[in-house]
């Protein structure tokens, strides 16, 4: 126990003098349900969110949008090509509509163009949307409109028991609770994990896809708002490529452009 402690604690010390938005695992997958319980202000909050959870363990396969390559009506579809390939993502404003007008919006104004990729772990993430560069800057789009929405500090955080940090799934990075700004991560691990879930925090058809890889240790922390459906290939290419000690690739990985090949609608 004391040698991981020491461990840890020098992984969080990298992250800080990486300067980069932290995605600490300081999140058990299993605590998953009570922590989003926990994050409802207030009690009729609080009620919702179990009846929603409970109501998730139990829901079929099809009730989770990250687990067919279908984009339905009320989805929007991306395409993210890179200097290493393509890669084509759906996106879910049903349950995450803050952060996917955020990425949308951003993506249709050229924000994204030519940013790095500035933090890359091979089996973990890869990490873009900094026009710093270095994990330090980035802002929404709803700075200075809502303080409701963003206090100036970033964003609300949108976490759903429907959506969880498979493998190809896209999320916001934040500094900490409703800190979402513009930047935005993939989870790349490919472990299977699902041996750490419990059938009582997870829906089996999420348990299921963690076989393939993610990090569940992140969720409840981050806003999950999209999944890879095509191009994991690049995906993990971009994860391998040579990084220095502060898990920035030693030659540039960028995005070219963000083409939007389907906006969303509601009925």
């Amino acid at each position: 126990m004391k040698k991981w402690g020491v461990l840890s604690l020098l992984f969080v010390l990298l992250l800080t003098l990486a300067g980069c938005e932290s995605i600490e695992r300081t999140l058990r997958g299993d605590d998953y349900v009570n922590q989003q319980i926990a994050a409802s202000s207030s009690q009729a909050e609080k009620e919702k969110a179990t009846k929603e959870l409970h109501t998730a363990l139990k829901a079929k396969a099809s009730s989770f949008p990250q687990l067919t390559d279908t984009v339905s009506k009320n989805e929007a579809e991306i395409l993210m090509t890179t200097s290493l390939g393509d890669i084509t993502i759906k996106l879910f404003p049903k349950y995450a509509p803050l952060a996917v007008e955020n990425f949308l919006t951003h993506a249709k104004e050229g924000y994204y163009d030519n940013l790095t990729f500035h933090r890359v772990i091979n089996n973990f993430i890869i990490q873009s949307g900094d026009p710093n560069g270095d994990g330090t800057g980035g802002k929404s789009i709803w700075k200075g409109k809502d303080k409701s929405i963003d206090s100036g500090n970033g964003f609300k955080n949108e976490i759903s028991p429907y959506l969880y940090n498979i493998r190809g799934s896209l999320a916001m990075a934040n500094r900490g609770e409703n800190t979402n700004g513009s930047q935005f991560y993939i989870n790349q691990n490919s472990t299977n994990n699902a041996s750490t879930l419990k059938t009582n925090q997870y829906p089996k058809a999420i348990i299921d896809a963690y076989k393939k890889g993610g990090n569940p240790d992140l969720d409840g922390q981050y806003t999950v708002f999209g999944q890879v459906i095509s191009g994991m290939d690049v995906v993990d290419k971009i994860a391998q490529v040579e990084t220095d000690d502060s898990n920035k690739p030693k030659t540039d990985v960028t995005i070219k452009t963000i083409k939007i090949l389907k906006d969303y609608q509601f009925d």
